[in-house]
């Protein structure tokens, strides 16, 4: 790689699941990918994220039962909810290729190490999502 990409925000904020573009996951319109992230934790539950604001959704998303299989099926649910993003927003698919072979490195301050990078420390699973979903698109 050739370049990197160290935090999504500015020129780069479309790539945070935090940026406003609608997504429909799962036959439910989401206003943006944060909540149909959330959303996703608690199925039964997932028509009260359909309004809310990323802000929103990733509070309520932190007071809900999370479903059993949880731990295992999150790293796929943000693959499909990223990939669907992009999918249906094909100006955003067209900036995602755009990034070339940059490295997406969701670097960040609020200490997220599970989907990005804090301090130097992270397993930047967003970023790494987003390649997959780049690599996709590319092909």
């Amino acid at each position: 790689m050739s370049n990197v990409i160290t935090e999504f925000r500015g020129n780069n904020f479309f790539l945070s699941n935090f940026f406003v573009a609608p997504v429909f996951y799962q036959g439910v319109r989401f206003e943006n990918n944060e909540a149909a992230f959330q959303a996703a934790k608690c199925p039964e539950r997932m028509r009260e994220f359909c309004g809310l604001s990323p802000q929103k959704a990733k509070r309520l998303g932190r007071s809900v039962e999370l479903r059993p299989d949880w731990e295992e099926v999150k790293y796929d649910v943000m693959y499909q909810v990223c990939k669907a993003k992009f999918l249906q927003n094909p100006d955003l698919a067209r900036k995602l290729v755009e990034t070339g072979d940059a490295e997406l490195v969701e670097g960040n301050t609020w200490g997220d190490k599970v989907w990005g990078v804090c301090d130097g420390v992270g397993e930047n699973n967003l970023g790494k999502t987003l390649m997959r979903i780049r690599d996709e698109l590319q092909k």
